[in-house]
């Protein structure tokens, strides 16, 4: 039944589609849709405004107004259709275990999803065609398959003491040499903290750094503002996993141009600024 209540309010000309309010938000009551961030429903949203902190941009308020009440049964059927419950928060261990794994599973019947490490023994499949050989084309730097986060298990072999890669979508068509100059011997996922469904990310890079014994992590990202989610995400699972592993944030210009790379090792933290 409708009553007036705190509820949150967002405003869309202020959002820049980030996303981290969706993370912050243990109900699921945000989403990103059409770029920007939305209240789903009044019932799923506690008026709590625990994720009014999280938005960079300050778009989230908290406005009385007439609302339905909200629903705890409703936000865990809600939850539950997305794969997520409802206790413990998005940032618990727990809760990150459990919403991995229900991700993993629906990525998992995808047979195109089906985990492949080139790397392991040299196939005729993987070898650069003879015509790129003669044209003196550059072969892929890729040694595994699949690459998009919403897709990767993170038990997949190919992150097992890995250097990772986590770049931007669009980081690889602004950059002319991406392969040689970023990918190499990582290995890679890729992702898009604007369009993508965000809301699994979080508890699966947490488990990647958690499980995985990754070494180091490199993030690439672009320099519009959408973009910087990608870095709030790795920090937040960095903490959340409890290893502090060498994290570098390259930023990269709509040119293609590196703008800056920021290389943090333990406690110590150092800026190389590109000329």
């Amino acid at each position: 039944m409708p009553s007036t209540r705190n509820v949150i309010r967002i405003d869309e000309e202020k959002c820049d589609g980030c996303g981290q309010c969706v993370l912050a938000c243990a109900e699921g009551a945000i989403a990103i849709i059409d770029g920007k961030a939305r209240l789903v429903a009044d019932a799923y949203c506690d008026g709590l405004g625990a994720c009014i902190g999280e938005c960079p941009q300050g778009a989230l308020t908290i406005e009385q107004r007439e609302a339905e009440d909200f629903d705890e049964d409703a936000v865990r059927e809600h939850l539950r259709r997305l794969g997520q419950p409802h206790n413990p928060p998005p940032h618990h261990p727990a809760h990150a275990a459990s919403t991995a794994a229900a991700h993993d599973h629906h990525a998992a019947g995808c047979p195109g999803a089906a985990v492949r490490d080139f790397r392991a023994a040299a196939s005729p499949c993987c070898a650069p065609a003879a015509s790129d050989a003669a044209a003196g084309r550059p072969p892929s730097a890729l040694g595994h398959w699949p690459v998009q986060l919403h897709l990767v298990p993170p038990h997949a072999p190919f992150l097992r003491n890995a250097d990772l890669l986590l770049a931007a979508d669009c980081t690889a068509f602004a950059v002319g040499d991406f392969h040689d100059r970023f990918l190499g011997d990582h290995a890679l996922t890729i992702a898009c903290p604007k369009l993508d469904d965000t809301g699994p990310y979080l508890e699966k890079l947490t488990r990647i750094l958690a499980e995985a014994g990754v070494r180091s992590l490199h993030v690439v990202q672009m320099e519009v503002p959408c973009c910087a989610g990608l870095e709030r995400l790795v920090r937040r699972a960095r903490a959340d996993a409890g290893r502090p592993v060498p994290l570098q944030v390259t930023t990269i210009g709509i040119h293609g141009e590196v703008l800056r790379s920021t290389r943090e090792l333990g406690e110590t933290s150092q800026l190389h600024r590109q000329p």
